[in-house]
């Protein structure tokens, strides 16, 4: 049986709305009460008119022995439905510092079990990568 392919409906309306999933070249460190909760080299990054960049971060990437699902469910026209996780670690907890499209909309594909952090709730560390060719100028 063939999977059915999902049509963003906010993309339907609004054709000509900025959203863009991308590769990230460099790494995401996510921490909270000094417990690393995530840390990755393939994160990707997601630029939303009106919206400041989201890093997404693969589920692998994730400690999620530090989360558990929450009841709370979100939904974006553009991307689709989000389940949110909570956070204990160090003796502190939190609610909803995470969400994840874990079905989104064929559009949004990129982001497919990867999962974005609440910057207020959680600290956010993004290093670019260096590019060689930068010091190219330099002698040796």
């Amino acid at each position: 049986m063939a999977t059915e392919v999902l049509s963003s409906p906010g993309f339907r309306r609004n054709p000509q709305y900025h959203l863009t999933a991308r590769r990230f070249s460099g790494t995401v460190v996510v921490t909270f009460a000094d417990a690393v909760l995530a840390s990755t080299t393939a994160a990707r990054v997601v630029r939303e008119e009106g919206h400041e960049p989201v890093y997404y971060v693969p589920f692998e990437d994730i400690y999620f022995e530090f989360l558990t699902r929450s009841d709370t469910r979100t939904h974006c026209p553009y991307k689709g439905d989000a389940s949110h996780w909570n956070v204990t670690a160090s003796g502190d907890a939190e609610k909803d510092v995470m969400w994840a499209y874990e079905e989104p909309y064929e559009e949004m594909r990129l982001i497919r079990n990867y999962g974005a952090f609440y910057p207020q709730k959680v600290s956010i560390a993004v290093t670019p990568a260096v590019s060689k060719n930068l010091d190219s100028h330099w002698p040796e």
